[in-house]
């Protein structure tokens, strides 16, 4: 019963930043539709990124509360190998609000400034997730099987997060450090994709709490697809990519009902970056080909991303609301690597 009475601060663990990606992502994307909508598609990307920026400031300043209060939690999420891929949520969610800062020209002094230090520590989260696969095991012990259960499609995130970077660091005159990260990103891209599947095939499926993060897989696509449009690569590549994109949603897509049959959690919302990201694709692509038919498609995509993710922000707050957020998780049949 002790339990009950937890402060709710003590499971602030890093995916509370996933919100800020799907936020900034949506602005995003609205942002790409004034060509076609107008001003007041820019006013909705306004509204959404601020709204995307004020999550990240609170869910940041709760988390400095918890390391200073709870740091065990916060070591144990270090340790955990699911959670302690969202640690990279933080520097992407922040290179997402600085990108979105520059695409409406506010403060972009504060946002190249944010860019820097989300470029850097994405790159320090990455060397340090990695790191973990070349930590000293023993075969056939819970440590070599923990490598296993850290395959899931959260690792995206720290690994391919990567190539978020050049979507801001191009317009802020930084190509070089933005191509460093894309190449990074880009490279492990495949090598997380084929390590998934022969975690599915091999050793079985992942926890059924963490299904909706297939959604992840889509990610990589779409953010490629933009940045290659901002290095002004021909549409073609990019239309190639977005075509990888969209065949990686209908793959995982086909699933939805099974993986969204449960109750609510903060893994729902790995949906929402991925498909906001494709829809700025998609509006991005429609506009350097001409292409009227996929115009359509990306204001279909956009309404359908909005009512996901307008969704996904209700259920968020009855979860706080009623206490089955930020309250200790279902167990899942993973073993915590070691220290």
């Amino acid at each position: 019963m002790n339990g009950a009475h937890v402060n709710p601060l003590k499971f602030l663990h890093p995916g509370w930043f996933t919100p800020v990606m799907g936020l900034s992502g949506l602005a995003l994307a609205w942002h790409a539709a004034s060509p076609v909508l107008g001003p007041w598609a820019e006013g909705a990307a306004l509204i959404v990124g601020a709204l995307g920026a004020a999550v990240f400031v609170a869910v940041l300043i709760g988390s400095l509360l918890r390391w200073q209060r709870y740091p065990e939690a916060v070591a144990e999420d270090l340790r955990h190998p699911v959670r302690h891929a969202f640690l990279a949520a933080a520097p992407v969610g922040l290179l997402l609000v600085a990108t979105w800062l520059q695409a409406v020209e506010l403060a972009l002094p504060l946002a190249e400034a944010l860019w820097w230090i989300g470029a850097v520590s994405q790159l320090g989260i990455t060397v340090w997730a990695l790191g973990r696969w070349l930590a000293p095991t023993v075969a056939h012990a819970p440590d070599a099987q923990s490598l296993w259960n850290s395959v899931t499609p959260v690792l995206y995130i720290p690994v391919v997060g990567n190539v978020v970077v050049p979507l801001a660091g191009v317009g802020f005159e930084h190509a070089m450090w933005s191509a460093v990260h894309f190449g990074i990103g880009v490279f492990f891209w495949p090598v997380v994709f084929t390590l998934l599947v022969a975690r599915r095939l091999a050793h079985g499926p992942i926890p059924p709490r963490l299904h909706p993060t297939w959604f992840i897989s889509l990610a990589p696509a779409a953010v490629v697809g933009l940045v290659a449009m901002r290095f002004g690569w021909p549409p073609g590549i990019a239309a190639a990519i977005w075509g990888v994109g969209l065949f990686l949603l209908l793959w995982v897509g086909t699933q939805a009902r099974r993986f969204f049959a449960q109750p609510f959690g903060l893994p729902f919302w790995a949906v929402s970056f991925p498909l906001a990201a494709f829809t700025r694709l998609t509006f991005k692509l429609a506009t350097a080909l001409a292409l009227p038919a996929l115009q359509w498609t990306a204001l279909v995509m956009l309404a359908l991303a909005s009512v996901i993710i307008a969704a996904l922000a209700l259920a968020t707050v009855k979860g706080l609301r009623d206490g089955t957020l930020l309250a200790p998780e279902p167990v899942a049949q993973i073993v915590p690597a070691s220290p």
